[in-house]
């Protein structure tokens, strides 16, 4: 016979008790809520305050034609007529300034573009072998102590960049300038591995298993199924990753400040000194007078570099989130 269930009705005073902590637990939940809001909010109208501050600084260079005769939008891209030949060139503080940002712009992808094919495969290789091929102890080494070069502080990577890899590279190549393009490509990979490896390691580990265990099922060895099937279907996350390296180097002010030689000069040669833009802005923004020409050109180069920043790491964040719902769909 079965015997009937008995319930247990809890006491007035434990009912009580509940109902408080219920309550005290929902008022802090609120209030981490609310704080975190805040702190996003606050984020983004900083960032916003930034880019409005900027536009504004480099707003008169547009509109105040008749305060700026010596410089226009135009004359910035455009080839200056020097000694009977046309030529690019940045001399802000000359007896005739001269505003031409073309040799800041190449200097600046020159720089990226080094830096991009000397962290890009690294990073790719790396994050291969921790998410494929490492295991347990090997995996928590090498993991963490390449994402502990976001930590270091880059004035001590372009310390490292002027002191001993600037000699080994003219050692080792024969450049004809000591800090060059090279040197500060080189020691800019070291700024972006992380943020490769990272977003290449985090791709690679959203592709399904089962991709895996049918490439092996059809007998493919591991390797053939790491470059046929895992890192083509990680590609989407890889170009990502990719974009943000390249946002995150073309901001980069000062291992290239230390490192490139600081010479404004239009060549394409890696083995000559180059200039940045940021470069050009943390050296000279300093000692400009406000309201001047070269004040108005130099924040007009920020809020270039701000937006292509901005472009770049938006392209980015939609191939990860187009990546992760294509993943996610064939999961």
């Amino acid at each position: 016979m079965a015997h009937p269930t008995t319930l247990v009705v809890p006491e007035a005073g434990e009912r009580s008790k509940a109902r408080s902590l219920r309550r005290n637990s929902g008022w802090r939940e609120r209030i981490i809520e609310l704080a975190i809001t805040v702190v996003a909010l606050g984020s983004i109208a900083a960032i916003l305050l930034i880019l409005v501050f900027v536009g504004k600084e480099a707003l008169p260079l547009l509109t105040s034609v008749e305060v700026h005769r010596e410089v226009t939008p135009w004359t910035m891209l455009v080839p200056i007529q020097q000694h009977g030949a046309s030529a690019y060139v940045w001399q802000p503080v000359s007896e005739v300034p001269k505003y031409n940002v073309m040799p800041l712009i190449v200097g600046s992808l020159k720089v990226t573009l080094v830096a991009l094919v000397v962290a890009g495969p690294m990073s790719v290789a790396a994050a291969v072998f921790v998410s494929e091929y490492a295991k347990g102890r090997v995996r928590e080494i090498v993991k963490p102590a390449i994402e502990l070069l976001a930590g270091v502080p880059s004035v001590v990577v372009g310390f490292f960049a002027l002191v001993v890899l600037a000699t080994w590279v003219q050692q080792a190549f024969g450049t004809e300038h000591r800090l060059n393009g090279l040197v500060a490509g080189i020691g800019l990979s070291f700024a972006i591995i992380p943020i490769v490896f990272s977003v290449s390691e985090d791709a690679l580990r959203a592709v399904p298993r089962s991709y895996r265990e049918a490439a092996l099922a059809m007998g493919s060895t591991p390797s053939q199924t790491v470059l046929r099937v895992v890192l083509p279907a990680a590609a989407p996350g890889i170009a990502a990753a990719t974009v943000l390296g390249f946002g995150r180097a073309i901001g980069e002010t000062m291992i290239v400040v230390i490192a490139s030689g600081n010479a404004a000069l239009l060549d394409m040669s890696l083995q000559r000194s180059t200039r940045t833009i940021t470069a050009t802005i943390a050296q000279e923004l300093g000692e400009v007078v406000v309201g001047s020409a070269h004040y108005d050109v130099l924040f007009a180069l920020g809020a270039m570099l701000f937006v292509a920043t901005f472009v770049f790491n938006f392209i980015g964040e939609r191939i990860v989130y187009r990546m992760r719902r294509n993943l996610g769909t064939v999961a």
